[in-house]
């Protein structure tokens, strides 16, 4: 994996229209982006689809990308994490065996995973650790699966404004925890 700076680079030069960059940004992101999307989408066709779309719009919008901000990789894993979201709320086959492939889909990450965790996962996870346990799977669900705070409030049998404020409280706790608040 290359350096945030080195990615920095690249998706400057992807900005200029570099073809050569964009195929380097390509190679050494499309392994974690397409993990990222298979994780919510669940279909390997349809991951490699939205990957294909998120690398589309990351050659379209580079130029828009701002290094003080937020890392690049973040920067590309949200636009792959948004379209993947996108993609799944307009399905509208959504079975129950579905919802609950997603909802099982939360659970901690396993052995592996948590190996090729970087230092801020980690953080964020045990300060995701440290809520109660519905609010961590409130939270999960709508940002790790993405869940729409509809779904949420339908499998919490509670009201859209009653998770709205719970998500809210809880990244704040979380923000606070991570010493950014």
């Amino acid at each position: 994996m290359l350096t945030p700076a080195e990615l920095v680079w690249l998706l400057a030069s992807v900005a200029r229209g570099d073809q050569a960059a964009f195929e380097a940004l390509y190679e050494a992101t499309c392994a974690k982006l397409f993990g990222v999307v298979l994780r919510i989408v669940r279909d390997q066709a349809l991951a490699e689809d939205i990957l294909h779309e998120t690398y589309v719009k990351i050659w379209g919008t580079a130029a828009q990308y701002h290094p003080g901000e937020t890392s690049p990789l973040a920067w590309m894993v949200a636009i792959a994490r948004n379209r993947a979201i996108d993609v799944v709320r307009k399905r509208t086959d959504l079975s129950q065996n579905d919802a609950a492939a997603f909802e099982a889909a939360s659970d901690t990450p396993t052995q592996l995973a948590r190996r090729e965790m970087t230092d801020e996962l980690k953080a964020l996870l045990e300060c995701v650790g440290q809520l109660e346990p519905d609010r961590q799977k409130l939270v999960l669900l709508a940002y790790y699966n993405g869940w729409s705070r509809e779904q949420l409030a339908d499998k919490f049998n509670t009201q859209l404004g009653n998770v709205k404020t719970w998500l809210r409280s809880s990244l704040l706790d979380i923000r606070s925890c991570l010493g950014l608040a």
